[in-house]
């Protein structure tokens, strides 16, 4: 019998339903100082954010265990891995995104990652969550792009991507995740949101280039159940004080 907790998926879904808006700062192993993180995390617990991501297209850091460990000293809020690849799983983290890139044709990201990723999570405590991660086109070439070696959907390919989110949704995936990319140029575009969010009967998240109160706001009019914010708060620790203040 599988007693795996589904609290986190369970939560987004609710969120889903309610038409309730979640946020997700997302964390860079290699960019975190250990020394640093209680008032790093105490800026997060003063932010909206209802869950924190960590990850990322390439981590070389070996202190991923010990930075989630580090954090939930200091947060009650549920810790989700956002893995590039097998070595980021963190058995002390709450859940997983187990990531299928769809947008792409590498089957590296698409199959063999997971399987290699398998025999670790069958016998971790993680919360599960398969997800299938949408890379769109942002105005420049990402780390993402660069790393799975794999083409974005256009920004005008509006079709393309609603049919690769239903096919993500008719596998089995329980979330789309709409990603820009990490230092993206452009967010993705609110007409996109909007027809994937028309499209398909599962929360949406919405990642990359997002920057502003109003680039947040906009994503979640457009249909985004949960918005991801990384680089600007990578950047800027104060950034949530700051566009609340706003």
């Amino acid at each position: 019998m599988n007693t795996r907790s589904q609290k986190i998926y369970q939560e987004i879904t609710t969120a889903f339903q309610e038409n309730r808006r979640l946020l997700a700062v997302l964390l860079d192993p290699d960019k975190v100082d250990v020394e640093q993180i209680k008032s790093l995390v105490a800026k997060i617990n003063q932010s909206p954010a209802t869950h924190i991501l960590i990850g990322g297209s390439v981590v070389f850091s070996n202190l991923i265990e010990k930075i989630i460990a580090e954090i939930k000293l200091f947060t009650h809020l549920p810790v989700v891995l956002f893995p590039g690849n097998p070595s980021q799983i963190a058995q002390n983290a709450d859940g997983i995104l187990f990531l299928s890139l769809l947008s792409g044709r590498n089957p590296d990201y698409l199959i063999e990652h997971q399987v290699q990723s398998a025999p670790l999570l069958k016998k971790s405590n993680l919360e599960i969550i398969p997800t299938a991660y949408l890379l769109i086109e942002s105005g420049g070439i990402t780390a993402v792009e660069r790393v799975t070696k794999t083409v974005p959907i256009s920004r005008e390919n509006i079709d393309e991507a609603v049919a690769t989110a239903q096919a993500g949704e008719l596998m089995g995936n329980k979330l789309i995740y709409l990603e820009a990319g990490s230092g993206a140029l452009k967010a993705v575009s609110k007409e996109m949101i909007e027809q994937l969010s028309l499209s398909v009967e599962i929360p949406i998240i919405v990642g990359g280039g997002i920057r502003t109160k109003e680039g947040i706001e906009l994503a979640y009019k457009s249909g985004a159940t949960m918005v991801v914010i990384g680089t600007a708060f990578e950047n800027n620790i104060e950034f949530f004080n700051q566009i609340l203040n706003d």
